[in-house]
């Protein structure tokens, strides 16, 4: 994942009464580590939580941490859009860092092409294990890790060759074309428009040119279609990033990211009545409402910890945030569940029963951040 940006902790210079271009925002980091932290066992431990305190908040927040089954929203559906976002605005640092020490654009693409490479081959290893290439049928090609390369080599190219007014006419044509695409294509034996599990564009389209197999069995929410809305999550991420890295104020830089946040939520809620708001689908008014989500919470994150300057709090983010791509295979590989219930049970065991699993779910997330502590005190680093 893309952690090899000029992203990090370091605090912002502030000289007659304008921000010098940040090198490094500690905020980025610490925001890549909270989305991250919901992957690395706290989104397991806040769901076991519901109907066991008899309070109706924690009920609320664990219900959170579930996907509607189709048409709908709940917060973990924004946890992927956030990284792609977050992505990038790490570009816009990582490639206009890349300019101004000399590299041609040949190379930057060279760079986030080979990147986008391992990125795929990474997610295949990771959702096929075991992996069996005799059955190439049976090997899934839609994947997070392959959908953050591609995204990120999309974002690369617009951002090394359009200006961002040029970038935001771009969004808006991908999302107008795929609104259209959804609802004026015919799908055979379903007619146009049809946005149901079975009828939809999308499934139609996957069933017919995507190889290997699909997630959902007709249709797969990563694979081909999908890239195009989604995408412009990334590209969205870059035009922020543009803004943190620009001369302008710290207020000025608060403001946009707000309203322009609080804009885009709205006009995803409202074309929501239309054009439903759906992660499977990655309708257009749903990347406009995470994409507006993913506006205020950097706004929140970098008015804090670069602004205001309360950053010791996010520390325990940060150990996340710098190593993100061993967060999310290293749940794959490792059995931290397993593992946390070894170490803790002689002690959980003598709590109430129903409490067994939440207390296993927290030691797995003490385990996971203790093994990227020792990673982030030894300097290592995996970049992609």
């Amino acid at each position: 994942m893309y952690s090899d940006t000029k992203t990090g902790a370091a605090a912002l210079s502030v000289q007659s009464g304008h921000a010098a271009k940040p090198q490094r925002l500690l905020s980025i980091d610490a925001l890549r580590g909270f989305d991250m932290l919901l992957i690395a066992g706290g989104g397991a431990f806040l769901e076991r939580m519901e109907g066991k305190t008899g309070l109706a908040w924690v009920d609320w927040i664990a219900g959170q941490l579930t996907h509607p089954a189709w048409h709908g929203f709940t917060f973990y559906d924004f946890i992927f859009p956030l990284f792609l976002f977050i992505a990038g605005v790490s570009i816009a640092f990582s490639l206009q860092a890349g300019l101004e020490n000399g590299l041609e654009k040949p190379v930057l693409y060279r760079k986030v092409f080979r990147r986008w490479m391992i990125l795929f081959l990474l997610g295949i290893l990771d959702k096929n294990i075991p992996l069996d290439i005799f059955d190439p049928a049976n090997i899934r090609f839609g994947t997070v890790l392959g959908r953050i390369g591609l995204a990120s080599f999309a974002a690369t190219v617009l951002f090394l060759n359009f200006s961002w007014k040029q970038r935001l006419v771009w969004v808006a044509g991908v999302l107008l074309a795929y609104y259209a695409a959804l609802f004026l294509i015919p799908v055979p034996g379903y007619g146009s428009g049809d946005l149901s599990f079975e009828g939809n564009l999308v499934a139609w389209f996957d069933q017919t040119f995507m190889p290997g197999r699909l997630l959902q069995k007709t249709y797969d929410e990563n694979a081909l279609l999908t890239q195009f809305p989604a995408h412009c999550l990334t590209v969205l991420g870059t035009v922020a990033g543009q803004l943190l890295r620009s001369d302008r104020t710290e207020r000025t830089k608060l403001s946009y990211l707000s309203v322009a946040g609080l804009i885009s939520i709205g006009i995803g809620l409202v074309w929501g009545l239309h054009f439903p708001i759906n992660k499977h689908l990655w309708s257009s008014s749903f990347i406009l409402l995470t994409a507006g989500m993913g506006l205020l919470f950097l706004a929140l994150f970098y008015g804090i910890i670069d602004v205001l300057g309360y950053r010791r709090w996010s520390f325990f983010f940060k150990v996340i945030g710098m190593n993100s791509i061993v967060v999310y295979l290293a749940y794959r590989f490792i059995a931290f569940d397993h593992t946390s219930k070894l170490l803790f049970a002689g002690f959980y065991k003598y709590t109430a029963e129903q409490w067994h699993d939440v207390f296993q779910a927290l030691g797995s997330l003490l385990l996971v951040w203790t093994m990227l502590y020792v990673l982030y005190r030894n300097k290592i680093f995996v970049k992609i």
